[in-house]
């Protein structure tokens, strides 16, 4: 699985594919320079049971972590896996 980033000004999109197939992705928008909000995830069914929501989501941890970024999770997918891994917390705005 090969998870790709593209930022733009105001938004950005993580990109989860698979042998050539979008296997899903999270949505977000820059609320400031130091903080963003994951605001859509979406998982193609076909790929049900890989884990690729949270592969997604701990991608956009990373990508805060080294940026010293702070995240917002309003999509109730992302808010539940920052509720269930308390390890996330510290880039939790």
């Amino acid at each position: 699985m090969e998870i790709t980033q593209q930022n733009e000004d105001k938004r950005g999109t993580f990109k989860a594919t698979e042998n050539g197939a979008e296997a899903g992705h999270i949505t977000y928008t820059w609320a400031g320079a130091d903080k963003f909000i994951i605001d859509h995830t979406d998982v193609d069914p076909a790929f049900k049971g890989k884990n690729v929501g949270k592969q997604l989501v701990l991608k956009a941890v990373e990508y805060a972590r080294e940026n010293k970024l702070k995240i917002m999770p309003l999509c109730p997918f992302a808010k539940s896996v920052f509720d269930r891994n308390a390890e996330l917390q510290d880039v939790l705005f």
